[in-house]
């Protein structure tokens, strides 16, 4: 068996490997699975401190007291332009990992985040008007970048029976990011230290990032740009199925992430402290479980977690909006971390659905071993970057919702009302696309020939 061949960094300009078939259990239990852990390590590290620094503005506005002169719909609008520059560079990103190698971009995208870091260092005081502020926090939309990027490098290195745990690992380790950054500002507020104190913490931080992707990450060669594949992954239905459903986990987990601080600041009466004690406590569970969702999707099927993963959102949005009338701090925490920990084990479930159902339509079409993994990596590749940009457009979402319904009912009551709906629609689209027999048949019948093996998406 060929071991993984690295081209001399000067010839290509960094550590480039010719020749990765995953696949081949041989190969992957010979060298492979070594290299793509060391890989998964280093991409996890970067993916964490973009996640960190794509939310700092979630801590930063705790920071910001009257003396600012920001309404709290001023602070939910600065956290949504963070969300949403977030969501957007989510698909440059993704096709990057082809242009310049997973580990180059990687160096670069972790070298980027100085940028919105220093930006915000030297701009943090009072006095400095909304739309610098502003400004800034789209600066820091960057960091939502890495996650895509990290994800089609990641997806590269794993065969398709590991993809679930080591894509959940990898987005889990990212999703860290938020609760440790929210920790950092804790751990800052608390010894009375100003926000310049938490931005100087990160800029080291990313430096080191950067020079650890150099030293032990690598390019994979075959790794390409498939403009093919984009636009067939654009017309597929579902890529926008999956988009949907993302909007319900991944979207809900950044958008709370935000605006949890913010939440208990406007509607409680907590102040920054208070805040900051129970703020990091939901997205660290639902970071932590995130490979969960993964694994379980490995072990029974994604489409089911997912779909009884809706329910369990939707009830904890149920009591969310009983004890958001009732005024009932304790119970509003307590549903509110559990909604977290749900939308955490959806991430995992939801994004191990991908690469299953391109699989699945590969076996439709007659595909059998690496080329049905081939084209399988293809499309599930191609379609991660969309369905992560526009799932992460529902943290947006969440947060506009929010400074709607504060300016209009001064509350989030409304908002919550809002989002059970939508938690409900979820888990319609879920049962009815890729569990109920007859939509499942009717897939199968639009895909392949009477002929060939029908196609199960009640397995992916």
């Amino acid at each position: 068996m060929t071991a993984p061949s690295q081209v001399p960094a000067q010839s290509r300009g960094g550590r480039w490997i010719d020749h990765w078939d995953p696949e081949d259990e041989t190969f992957w239990n010979e060298t492979g699975e070594k290299v793509a852990r060391r890989n998964l390590f280093f991409s996890v590290l970067s993916e964490h401190i973009g996640f960190s620094i794509w939310t700092l503005w979630s801590v930063m506005v705790l920071f910001m007291g009257p003396e600012y002169g920001l309404t709290p719909a001023d602070k939910f609008f600065i956290v949504s332009m963070a969300t949403l520059v977030g969501a957007v560079v989510r698909v440059p990103y993704t096709f990057a990992v082809a242009v310049f190698g997973g580990r180059n971009w990687t160096i670069v995208s972790a070298s980027l985040l100085l940028i919105p870091t220093i930006a915000a260092f030297i701009v943090m005081e009072p006095g400095t008007s909304f739309t610098t502020f502003l400004l800034c926090a789209m600066l820091a939309g960057i960091g939502g970048g890495n996650f895509a990027s990290s994800m089609t490098n990641i997806n590269a290195f794993f065969p398709l029976r590991k993809k679930g745990w080591a894509l959940g690992l990898n987005a889990g380790g990212g999703n860290i990011g938020v609760p440790v950054v929210q920790l950092v500002g804790l751990a800052v507020i608390g010894a009375s230290g100003g926000p310049r104190v938490l931005l100087g913490i990160y800029i080291p931080f990313i430096i080191v990032a950067a020079v650890l992707a150099a030293l032990y990450m690598d390019n994979i060669s075959s790794v390409k740009n498939d403009t093919g594949a984009a636009k067939e992954a654009a017309k597929d239905a579902h890529t926008w199925i999956m988009s949907f459903l993302y909007v319900g986990t991944f979207g809900s987990f950044i958008g709370y992430s935000f605006a949890f601080g913010l939440v208990l600041q406007t509607q409680f009466g907590r102040t920054p402290l208070q805040a900051a004690y129970v703020t990091f406590i939901g997205p660290l569970l639902g970071s932590l479980i995130r490979p969960v969702g993964g694994a379980l999707a490995d072990r029974f099927g994604g489409a089911k977690i997912t779909l009884w993963n809706f329910v369990g959102m939707a009830v904890a949005t149920a009591v969310i909006v009983i004890a958001s009338m009732q005024k009932s701090l304790p119970l509003f925490t307590t549903a509110f971390i559990v909604l977290f920990v749900l939308t955490g084990l959806g991430n995992g479930s939801t994004y191990k659905m991908i690469p299953g159902i391109y699989q699945a339509k590969a076996t439709a079409l007659g595909l059998e071993g690496e080329e049905a993994a081939s084209y399988g990596r293809r499309l599930s590749g191609a379609s991660m970057g969309l369905i992560g940009a526009v799932g992460a457009l529902g943290g947006l979402g969440i947060n506009l919702a929010f400074r709607q319904s504060f300016l209009s009912v001064g509350s989030g009551t409304g908002a919550f009302v809002a989002f059970l709906a939508f938690y409900g629609v979820c888990f319609v689209v879920t049962w009815a696309v890729y569990l109920r027999r007859p939509a499942v048949q009717a897939l199968a019948t639009s895909v392949a020939s009477e002929k060939k093996p029908q196609l199960s998406y009640a397995e992916v």
